[in-house]
């Protein structure tokens, strides 16, 4: 009786693969768009910005990385918005300064920013929750908490890194904004916690080291990027909690609607033929394997 041969397999041989054309066509066309830019911006000797695009490409490579390290299968909507993420803050915001042209473009990738991170963090207690090796049962509430609480984790530490860039570095990831009214406890006359109120402020005037008075003439008083991280804070909290709700309703129904699956990564196993040859060991001699999960006994 002849041995069933078994091919030696590889990491991403087992993989569940969908259809990714439309994934590749968006990569393609954004990978494109990322290589003219660099050379047009290494013509133009702007370095950094060079450096903004090899970032880019890098990132853009991450997605399928993990899809192989980690052994997950990435919904073809959550990729695609993912490179678009990218795409989104390094080329236009950063490159074509969106961040500058259009007062809501950094709003609206922090709301983005928290709801694929509450996706990513609901994928994997639900990973974990559906594992038998591990003894995680979470209820759906809690499930949406704990990827709310993700969520919410990953906005503050990108805040924290903003925070040292503009400390350490003298950048400006948090954008100041200009307001006409503020409220301290410096200006009290008896130092004391009551807070004066000053309204109506038109401008400021900077007074340097050796006398040198500058006038700013941005039309008011300048805010030195608290408001613009509590405003990056609150949008990721939206985020966040939009795709927390969601993903209730989708472990309370389980099977039913197809919104949310287009945004949680699944864990793929590796089948059990396959489980058997990468551990050295043959199935005995005339015994047919049993089907793997997703395939039909022929």
């Amino acid at each position: 009786m002849t041995k069933r041969r078994q091919r030696k397999p590889k990491g991403h041989e087992w993989r569940n693969v969908e259809n990714k054309k439309l994934v590749y066509t968006v990569y393609f066309i954004l990978r494109l768009s990322v290589v003219l830019m660099l050379v047009a911006q290494f013509f133009n000797q702007n370095y950094e910005n060079v450096l903004l695009c090899v970032l880019t490409l890098v990132l853009f490579m991450l997605p399928s990385a993990f899809e192989r390290r980690l052994h997950i299968d990435l919904p073809d909507t959550l990729e695609i918005i993912i490179l678009l993420f990218i795409y989104a803050a390094e080329i236009l915001g950063e490159i074509s300064d969106y961040y500058i042209e259009f007062p809501f473009w950094d709003a609206m990738l922090h709301t983005m920013n928290g709801f694929l991170c509450a996706a990513i963090g609901f994928a994997l207690v639900d990973i974990l929750n559906r594992e038998e090796k591990v003894s995680l049962h979470l209820s759906p509430f809690f499930m949406a908490v704990v990827a709310f609480c993700f969520s919410m984790t990953i906005g503050v530490l990108w805040e924290f890194f903003e925070f040292s860039m503009d400390q350490f570095l003298l950048f400006d990831m948090q954008k100041d904004t200009v307001v006409n009214t503020i409220s301290t406890v410096n200006l009290d006359p008896n130092h004391g916690t009551t807070a004066v109120v000053v309204k109506g402020i038109q401008d400021v005037i900077l007074v340097l080291d050796d006398g040198t008075q500058m006038p700013l003439g941005l039309g008011g008083y300048l805010d030195v990027g608290i408001i613009d991280t509590m405003k990056d804070l609150f949008v990721n909290f939206i985020g966040a909690a939009v795709f927390s709700a969601i993903g209730y309703f989708y472990v309370k129904g389980r099977g039913k609607g197809s919104f949310a699956t287009r945004f949680i990564p699944r864990f793929q196993r590796r089948p059990a033929a396959q489980e058997t040859a990468a551990q050295g060991v043959s199935a005995p001699d005339g015994q047919e394997q049993s089907p793997t999960e997703g395939q039909k006994p022929e």
